[in-house]
C-alpha cells in the first residue's frame, strides 16, 4: 500500500455561530470558522479559552446550544428538521466520526490489545474492513510512524511519545478526512515531544486536513497555514503565522505571546 493510498483527500470543516455553555459558564461564544481542504490550522490561547471544547464539538463530543458544524457541507451530529436541527441517533453519529480523526493529549490506547490491534480496531468495528485488510493497514501505518517493530508490544510497555504515535496511527486508520490533534505532546516528557511533531509534520505536508491546539508556538510557526487564537470562547484573530505571530493586531494576543516565547 503505497502511502497516498493510507490517506484520505483533506475535508472542508465549518464551524456556525457555535456557542457551548456548563451551567452559567459560557467556554465558546459565537465561533465562527472555516477550514479548508489540506489546510493546517494551530489552534492557540490561554487555558480555559475553549480550545479543546471547540475540538469535542466538531465531532460532537460535546453538543452545542447554539450553532452547527459541517464536514464537507454534511451536518455533524444533527439533520435539518424544518428550521430546526434534530440529533442524530448514536449509530448515525458514531459513522460521521469515522471521517474525524481525533488524537488525545493522553493517549487513550487499549490497554489490553496490542499496538497492531489497536490500530486495527476501529475499521474492523465499524465494518469498513476485514480483520486481514485491516491489520495489513494498521502495519502500514505503524511504518509510517516508525513504529513497524512495534507492532506486538503492548501499551505499557512503549514510552509516551510512542504511545502518541500509536494514537496518531489509529487516527489515520479510518482515513477521516479531518484530523484534531488536542494538544499531543502536553502529557510527553521534553525529550520525547519532537518524534510526534516529526509525525505530525509529515502528515501537514500530505494533504490531510489538520485541526491542531498546541501550547508549541514554534512548532506552529514552522506548519501552520493558519494560526487562531482563542480568547474567553471567541475568535480573537486568525491569519497566516507570520502576521499572528509576529505582527498581531490585537492587544490580547500580544499579551498572550509575550508570555508563551
Amino acid at each position: 500500500m503505497t502511502a497516498e493510498t493510507l490517506l484520505s483527500t483533506g475535508a472542508t470543516v465549518e464551524v456556525h455561530d457555535v456557542h457551548k455553555w456548563y451551567g452559567a459558564h459560557r467556554v465558546l461564544n459565537g465561533v465562527d470558522l472555516t477550514v479548508r481542504p489540506g489546510e493546517v490550522t494551530v489552534i492557540l490561547g490561554p487555558s480555559g479559552s475553549g480550545k479543546s471544547t471547540l475540538l469535542r464539538v466538531i465531532n460532537h463530543l460535546e453538543k452545542p446550544e447554539i450553532g452547527h458544524v459541517s464536514l464537507d457541507g454534511e451536518l455533524i451530529g444533527v439533520r435539518r428538521q424544518g428550521d430546526r436541527l434534530k440529533e442524530l441517533s448514536e449509530r448515525a453519529i458514531l459513522t460521521q466520526r469515522g471521517r474525524i480523526g481525533f488524537v488525545f493529549q493522553n493517549f487513550n490506547l487499549f490497554p489490553h490489545l496490542t499496538v497492531l490491534d489497536n490500530v486495527a480496531a476501529a475499521p474492523v468495528a465499524t465494518g469498513r474492513l476485514a480483520k486481514p485488510a485491516a491489520l495489513e493497514l494498521a502495519r502500514d501505518l505503524l511504518a509510517r510512524v516508525g513504529l513497524a517493530d512495534k507492532a506486538t508490544a503492548y501499551p505499557r510497555q512503549l514510552s509516551g511519545g510512542q504511545q502518541q504515535r500509536v494514537a496518531i496511527a489509529r487516527a489515520l486508520a479510518l482515513r477521516p478526512g479531518v484530523i484534531l490533534f488536542d494538544e499531543p505532546t502536553s502529557a510527553l516528557d521534553p525529550e520525547l515531544v519532537g518524534e510526534v511533531l516529526s509525525v505530525i509534520k509529515d502528515l501537514a505536508t500530505s494533504g490531510t486536513t489538520l485541526v491542531i491546539v498546541t501550547h508549541e508556538i514554534g512548532f506552529a510557526r514552522e506548519i501552520a497555514d493558519r494560526v487562531v487564537f482563542i480568547d474567553g470562547g471567541r475568535i480573537v484573530e486568525q491569519g497566516p503565522p507570520s502576521e499572528v505571530l509576529d505582527k498581531p493586531r490585537h492587544e490580547r494576543t500580544r499579551d498572550f505571546l509575550s508570555k508563551v516565547l
